[in-house]
């Protein structure tokens, strides 16, 4: 029973029908007419995120049975335990970006890919168990994990409430096609043309520069209003 004198909190509904006539009609013409700085920010943002992650996670099997001779089951077990121990520091890193703010976490992150790329690639050559273990699950925690822990929250806050989601996926979905969707076929090719593990660190490098370009360009979004 509500308190007399005091107005009931808003239901769903009624939250629902206040914010409809703010929602945009047709939101990727918008952000398409309004947004294309943030657009390409967004897409930049995602290029190492989403680039050196298929490197890391997919391309480096190929590597390391065509290039280096090493079992694809030890690999794999590498990519298992990175993958474990990012899933413990993605909130961390989340938690880090609220009170620092989502540029310089995300800027550590594409910074570190650019570093543990080549590194990756030689440990993988050396053919240590050990050494593999450790330098997978650096790729995964200090490059990957740094951006994309504060990518969701960074990416939407770019935009406006009223196209905010149509922004944000426009922004990844664009990028996943020229970043991620390349990246096996890239390194695939530069070994196929005789390249080895410096060219392919060079490529993630360049992935890294796309981004670091983007978060530099962009304001830090933390402290906005989220309307």
């Amino acid at each position: 029973m509500p308190v007399v004198g005091v107005d009931p909190e808003p239901d769903a509904v009624e939250i629902l029908e206040q914010t409809a006539g703010a929602a945009a009609r047709q939101p990727i013409v918008e952000v398409i007419r309004r947004y294309p700085k943030q657009v390409l920010l967004a897409m930049g943002a995602r290029f190492a995120e989403n680039g050196a992650f298929y490197v890391f996670s997919v391309f480096v099997l190929t590597y390391a049975t065509q290039r280096a001779n090493i079992d694809r089951q030890l690999v794999l077990n590498g990519i298992l335990v990175g993958a474990a121990v990012e899933l413990a520091t993605i909130p961390a890193f989340g938690a880090l970006s609220d009170r620092v703010g989502r540029r310089p976490v995300y800027l550590f992150g594409a910074v570190m890919t650019a570093l543990v790329a080549y590194p990756l690639f030689a440990a993988i050559d050396s053919g240590s168990p050990l050494w593999i273990v450790l330098a997978l699950t650096a790729a995964f925690t200090l490059s990957h994990g740094a951006m994309y822990a504060p990518q969701a929250a960074f990416m939407s806050e770019l935009f406006d409430a009223r196209v905010r989601y149509s922004g944000a996926s426009l922004g990844a979905q664009l990028a996943s096609v020229f970043a991620g969707g390349l990246a096996p076929f890239v390194g695939t090719a530069l070994l196929s043309a005789g390249y080895g593990r410096g060219a392919v660190a060079l490529y993630v490098a360049g992935l890294a520069v796309v981004t670091i370009a983007a978060i530099i360009a962009a304001v830090e979004t933390s402290q906005t209003e989220v309307d």
